[in-house]
C-alpha cells in the first residue's frame, strides 16, 4: 500500500485555515466544535420525519401498538440533539459579536426547540394538506401513501415546514442546513424564510426556486422549474446588500404556476390567477387572470 508524505500539506492547510479565520475575525475555541454538524442535523431530521409519520417514515419493524412509545422516545432523542446543535449556532453567533453567556444561550436554544415541539401537530396537519393537494392535483397519483413515500415535493415540504419554525426562532443556520438537505435530494430550493400556506403542491419539482421573502397562500400549485425570485437587491450607502428586505413575490390562494415560469420582484399574483409555462412576470397579476406567452405577445406595444 502506497505511503504519502503529507506533513507539508498538513502545515499548509493549517496556515490557510488560520488566514481564513483571521480574515473573518474568528476566535478559535479549542474546547469544542464551533458550528453545527451536518451529519447530526441530518440524523435529527430523519428522527423528526419518523415521529411525524411513524408508520410510513419510521422503522420497518414498527407496529401500531408501539407507535406512541416510538414517537415519544424518538422525539426526546431528536430534540435533545437539536438543543445541542442550536446552542452551537447561538454560541458561535454570540462570539462573532464579542458576547459570551453560555447559560442564557442554552436556555434560548431550549426555548426555540420547545416552540418546534408545540408546533409539530400543526406541521403534521399542514403536511397532510400538502399530501391531499398532491393526490387531488395529480391524475397519476395512485394514493396518498405513494405521495408521502416518493414525491420529491412532499419531501421538500417536510423539511421546509420544520426549517421554517427554526428560522422564525432565529436559528437561521440550522434552518438553512435542513432546507439544503432537501434541496440536494430533490432539486427543489425553498428558502426556510418563505411563508407557505396549506395545501401546497409542487408537481415534479426539479428546478423550483422559492426565495426567502416569498409569501404563498393556500391551495397553490406550481410545476417544475418555477422561480419565485428577486428582481433587484437594495443596498445601503456603503453599497452593502440590505438583508431581509421584501423582494420576492406574493402568491395568493388558488394560484397555479406552470412549468418554467419566472416570477420576479415584490409582485402579487392575485387569487385564482393562472401563470402559463415559460413566461416572465415582473408586474402584479389581478385575481382570476390568465397569463401566457400568447397573451404577453398581444400586450406588447
Amino acid at each position: 500500500m502506497a505511503q504519502f508524505d503529507v506533513s507539508e500539506v498538513v502545515q499548509a492547510l493549517h496556515q490557510v485555515r488560520d488566514e481564513w479565520r483571521e480574515s473573518q475575525q474568528r476566535v478559535k475555541d479549542p474546547a469544542a466544535r464551533e458550528l453545527p454538524s451536518i451529519d447530526a442535523v441530518q440524523h435529527i431530521v430523519e428522527q423528526l420525519k419518523g415521529a411525524l409519520f411513524p408508520m410510513r417514515l419510521g422503522p420497518t419493524d414498527l407496529r401500531h401498538e408501539n407507535e406512541d412509545y416510538y414517537v415519544g422516545y424518538t422525539l426526546n432523542a431528536a430534540l435533545q440533539a437539536l438543543v445541542q446543535q442550536a446552542t452551537l449556532e447561538l454560541n458561535f453567533n454570540a462570539r462573532l459579536h464579542g458576547q459570551r453567556d453560555g447559560a442564557q444561550l442554552r436556555s434560548q436554544a431550549e426555548a426555540a426547540v420547545q416552540t418546534l415541539v408545540r408546533e409539530l401537530p400543526t406541521i403534521r396537519r399542514l403536511l397532510d394538506s400538502d399530501v391531499l393537494a398532491a393526490y387531488r392535483g395529480d391524475p397519476a397519483a395512485l394514493g396518498v401513501d405513494e405521495i408521502l413515500l416518493s414525491y420529491p415535493g412532499i419531501l421538500a415540504m417536510i423539511h421546509h415546514r420544520i426549517a421554517h419554525v427554526l428560522y422564525r426562532q432565529g436559528l437561521r443556520l440550522l434552518a438553512r442546513m435542513i432546507s439544503e438537505l432537501a434541496h440536494s435530494q430533490t432539486g427543489i430550493d425553498i428558502h426556510p424564510g418563505a411563508q407557505i400556506g396549506s395545501g401546497f403542491f409542487i408537481d415534479h419539482g426539479t428546478g423550483v426556486v422559492i426565495g426567502e421573502t416569498a409569501e404563498i397562500g393556500h391551495n397553490v400549485r406550481i410545476y417544475q422549474a418555477v422561480t419565485l425570485g428577486a428582481r433587484r437587491f437594495a443596498r445601503d450607502e456603503a453599497g452593502n446588500l440590505l438583508k431581509g428586505q421584501p423582494r420576492h413575490p406574493v402568491v395568493e390562494d388558488d394560484v397555479v404556476i406552470y412549468a418554467g415560469a419566472t416570477i420576479l420582484g415584490r409582485v402579487t399574483l392575485g387569487k385564482g390567477a393562472q401563470i402559463g409555462g415559460n413566461v416572465w412576470v415582473t408586474e402584479s397579476i389581478p385575481p382570476g387572470a390568465s397569463v401566457s406567452q400568447a397573451s404577453l405577445q398581444r400586450d406588447k406595444p
